[in-house]
């Protein structure tokens, strides 16, 4: 096999043309069985086989840097740099991660795990190269998809600017994980019949020497703004900005890919190069339905199929369920998501209502501004983002939601450990950066019952609401002591004395598990389920100083800034009697991994939790 010759960096270079394809096709063979067994990103990773091995001969690694946007599709660069052996434990936890990692290979430039972020960094690179005088060459890789986010105009902007060589891939397959909208997906429409133009343009220009006064009719073209790109390719965003655009090409094709960047490298400034690509290519499932094979779990390769069924709904699935019903009754209900319809469950919903559903691409900063305007304009939005996306719309939140008041509901999925997509993905900061805005409103509901009655009353509350809930299926326990949600207040499950277990939305599940165990030590236990982070239930607190003496605070959520240290400085601050230990994340990154082994990693397993109530017991007796 030609893959087994590639056990390091540059190993490529030792290969033959001919034998170009034959290894693009044993990667993609790799890469089906290996995800097949292990889940990961698949329909991306297919797609930029050949434009990676094209690359990688044109770069020299790790001197040269390649910089991956989001990264979900450096598995081939990873395969290229000798991290092949590692695939058996791609994204288990001490494996190697699915996006590119500095400390994990020093051919990952970057670490990457949001979107739009490749050429702001890579311009970096390309300046540092400029003022330490190297010569290094910079590639940053961008999706069509990634090119909705903001980020990456003022990147492109910046980098128009630029006297230094610096390449920008644009992998364009018309999609980021669903199909692409708006106008940038329609402007790359435009590009993709750029054959006309790049077919024509020698054609007319020599036509037009022949003519009289010809010379001075090229010149005035050049001059102008309607130059001869735009006869062709209407509104040449990148040439209009100062950066050379090349292409497109078939992104498929690795010869001409090696030629197109052998010219890029030749140019002193910032070029585009323009490549078509297909995602989920060689693999017909995945061409088919990319958006269904981007992430994946381990599937049959006959039929494409999950391999793992699932049997309960997630509390994704429960979201989508409650918010198509609530969009019959309230006709001012619109919904929001930034290029994640269908992770977010939003799906449903735009089928039902077509004309209430925004997908506003990957720009989660605009779709809470967007949304501030849709509710300062009399609507009831509903923004669905990931934990992780939302810290981008942070400064959005503050400024244009809450300051104003506004009725915003933010749907924050994937809240606390999400597992295999690690530390850029993991939700544990979102109590944490919520909690410091004023007129923030924060839920977090401990059963796929809560999530439905928290959205039906966040439809009659005015004001920001943030409802945080976590991945995967949906805990359906403690029915029995379903109530009323009141605003502000907690909710008592089971009224004891001694020792207080009050636990934030998904720690529930494991409180239930931890009192349990407290009880056959011979310990009086009250369970509270939080309800409302914030505003915070001080009257609640301030009745357990009565006949409690410990007060344990659980949250899937850093330390730092989380509940449990205020409900620390409520009690200090109130000179309560009873001791606060707070059982949360520590405050570093979470590595990828099963969330049941990140959470015993991390210490809010039930045995865990368990062992440092009992100890600080010990240690009080």
């Amino acid at each position: 096999m030609v893959l087994e010759r590639i056990n390091k960096p540059n190993d490529i270079k030792t290969l033959k043309p001919e034998e170009y394809e034959i290894l693009a096709e044993e990667i993609r063979a790799f890469l089906i069985d290996k995800i097949s067994r292990s889940g990961g990103h698949l329909a991306s990773n297919l797609g930029v086989v050949e434009l990676t091995i094209a690359m990688h001969l044109v770069c020299s690694l790790p001197e040269d840097k390649i910089i991956w946007d989001v990264g979900h599709q450096s598995y081939t660069h990873k395969l290229l740099t000798g991290r092949r052996e590692g695939f058996d434990e791609l994204r288990k936890y001490g494996g190697i991660s699915g996006f590119p990692k500095k400390r994990e290979s020093s051919c990952d430039a970057f670490g990457t795990g949001h979107s739009s972020t490749s050429i702001s960094a890579g311009l970096g690179y390309a300046e540092a190269n400029r003022i330490l005088g190297k010569k290094n060459l910079v590639i940053s890789v961008i999706g069509d998809g990634a090119l909705t986010g903001g980020m990456a105009y003022e990147a492109l902007n910046n980098a128009a600017r630029s006297k230094q060589n610096f390449i920008i891939v644009l992998n364009d397959n018309e999609m980021s994980i669903s199909h692409n909208v708006g106008g940038m997906s329609e402007y790359l429409n435009q590009l993709r019949t750029g054959d006309i133009y790049n077919n024509l343009k020698n054609s007319v220009m020599d036509t037009l020497k022949k003519m009289p006064k010809g010379e001075k009719a090229i010149a005035k073209i050049r001059k102008t703004k309607s130059g001869i790109k735009q006869l062709f390719i209407p509104g040449m965003l990148f040439e209009d900005m100062g950066i050379t655009y090349l292409g497109p090409v078939d992104g498929h094709n690795i010869k001409k890919l090696v030629r197109v960047l052998e010219e890029a490298k030749k140019l002193d400034h910032a070029v585009l190069v323009h490549v078509i690509t297909t995602k989920g290519k060689g693999y017909l499932p995945a061409e088919k339905e990319p958006w269904k094979f981007h992430g994946v779990e381990p599937f049959d390769i006959e039929t494409g199929m999950a391999i793992r069924q699932k049997t309960k709904p997630t509390y994704t699935d429960i979201f989508s369920a409650a918010l198509v019903k609530l969009g019959e009754k309230y006709s001012d209900l619109v919904a929001i998501t930034a290029a994640m319809p269908d992770g977010t469950g939003l799906a449903r919903f735009r089928e039902a209502y077509p004309e209430r559903f925004f997908d506003v691409g990957i720009a989660e900063e605009h779709a809470v501004t967007f949304a501030a305007g849709l509710a300062a304009g009399g609507m009831k939005p509903v923004v669905a983002v990931y934990s992780s996306f939302l810290q981008r719309a942070y400064d959005q939140m503050i400024h244009d939601v809450c300051i104003q008041n506004l009725p915003v509901i933010f749907a924050v999925d994937r809240a606390g450990l999400v597992g295999s997509d690690g530390e850029t993905h993991q939700g544990i900061f979102d109590l944490s950066f919520l909690s410091t805005i004023p007129n923030m409103n924060i839920f977090a509901p401990m059963n796929l019952y809560e999530l439905t009655d928290i959205l039906k009353f966040a439809m009659e509350f005015n004001g920001p609401l943030a409802i945080r809930y976590p991945r995967g299926e949906a805990y359906d326990g403690l029915k029995e002591l379903r109530t009323p949600i009141e605003y502000g207040k907690s909710q008592v499950l089971y009224k004891e004395r001694d020792i207080a277990l009050v636990a934030v939305g998904n720690m529930v599940k494991t409180a239930v598990n931890v009192r349990e165990q407290l009880k056959q030590y011979g310990y009086y236990v009250t369970l509270i389920n939080v309800r409302f982070v914030q505003p915070m239930d001080e009257l609640m607190l301030e009745e357990l100083e009565q006949n409690h003496f410990l007060v344990v605070t659980l949250e899937e959520n850093i330390l730092n800034g989380g509940f449990g240290v205020k409900v620390t400085r409520f009690a200090k601050n109130r000179n309560m009697s009873y001791h606060v230990l707070n059982l949360s994340l520590p405050n570093l990154y979470v590595e990828h991994g099963n969330v049941g082994i990140l959470m015993k990693e991390v210490g809010i397993d039930t045995d865990t939790i368990l062992d440092r109530i009992l100890e600080y017991l010990k240690d009080r007796k």
